[in-house]
C-alpha cells in the first residue's frame, strides 16, 4: 500500500500571511463537513488571521477506504502527519477534532511533541477504562449507533465504521492519554450531550491544569454556540501571535 495521507477536503486563508493554522479533524460516521458552518463562520472574523484546513480521515470523505486498512490509531495519524507535511504549513497550528476526532487530536499531540501549540476539542468522549467495563456502556454504545442509523443504517456496517469504534473509540488509553496532554486544551461541550461522560469532565480538569471545561448549551453536534466559542479562542491566539 501506498504512504497513507489524508485527503485534504478544505484550504482558507484570511490573508496572505495568516498567523495561525486550524486544522479540523472530524468524527466517526461523518466527513469534514461536520465543520462545514463552523468554518463559514470562522472565516467571516476579521479577527481571526488564520489559515483554515479541514481533513477527512481516512474511511471518510475523499480519503482512502478499503478493506485493507484497520482504520486504528497508526494508520490515521501516520496519515494526518503526512497530509500535515504535504500542506507545507509554517505558522503555529491548532489543531480542532470532534468527537472521535478528538482522540486523534490528542493522541497526535502525545505522540508529536512540539508540533501543535493548542488543542480545541469539540465533544470529547470522556470514558475512563472502568467505564468502557461497565454494562452499561454498551447500551450508550447502542444508542449512539441507533442515532448513526437515523441518517444512514448502512454506515454501522461499514468495516470503516466497527474499525474505528473497536481501535479508537474503545481504546482504554484514551481518558489516560487525554489526562497527560501538556498543551493548552479547551474541552468544548454540551451539557445535553448524552455521548461523552460528561461527569468525568471535574475530575479530569482537577487533575490536569493544561485542560480548561467550557460548557455550552445543546448536545453532541457542532453547533453555533460552540464553533462561537472556537472563535473567541482563535481570536486570542491570533492576538499572542503578533
Amino acid at each position: 500500500m501506498n504512504k497513507l495521507e489524508l485527503y485534504k477536503a478544505h484550504d482558507f486563508s484570511a490573508s496572505k500571511d495568516p498567523k495561525l493554522t486550524v486544522v479540523f479533524i472530524h468524527g466517526i460516521a461523518s466527513d469534514y463537513t461536520s465543520f462545514s458552518h463552523a468554518l463559514e463562520y470562522l472565516e467571516k472574523d476579521k479577527k481571526i488571521n488564520a489559515r483554515y484546513i479541514a481533513f477527512d480521515l481516512l474511511g471518510a470523505g475523499k480519503s482512502l477506504k478499503t478493506d485493507e486498512l484497520k482504520y486504528n490509531y497508526d494508520e490515521q495519524l501516520s496519515a494526518l502527519k503526512n497530509a500535515l507535511d504535504a500542506a507545507k504549513i509554517n505558522t503555529p497550528i491548532v489543531l480542532v477534532g470532534h468527537s472521535m476526532g478528538t482522540f486523534i487530536s490528542a493522541r497526535f499531540v502525545s505522540e508529536n511533541p512540539g508540533l501543535i501549540k493548542r488543542l480545541i476539542l469539540v465533544s470529547p468522549p470522556i470514558y475512563t477504562k472502568k467505564d468502557l467495563e461497565n454494562p452499561a456502556f454498551k447500551a450508550a454504545i447502542k444508542v449512539f449507533e441507533d442515532a448513526v442509523s437515523v441518517k444512514d443504517p448502512s454506515i454501522i456496517k461499514e468495516k470503516s465504521f466497527q474499525d474505528s469504534m473497536k481501535n479508537i473509540v474503545m481504546d482504554p488509553m484514551n481518558y489516560d492519554v487525554l489526562a497527560s496532554i501538556d498543551i493548552p486544551t479547551d474541552l468544548i461541550v454540551g451539557d445535553l450531550d448524552k455521548f461523552i461522560a460528561i461527569y468525568n469532565l471535574p475530575k479530569i480538569t482537577k487533575a490536569n491544569t493544561c485542560l480548561r471545561a467550557i460548557h455550552t448549551p445543546g448536545h453532541h453536534g457542532v453547533s453555533h454556540e460552540k464553533y462561537h466559542v472556537i472563535g473567541k479562542i482563535l481570536e486570542e491566539e491570533t492576538n499572542e501571535t503578533i
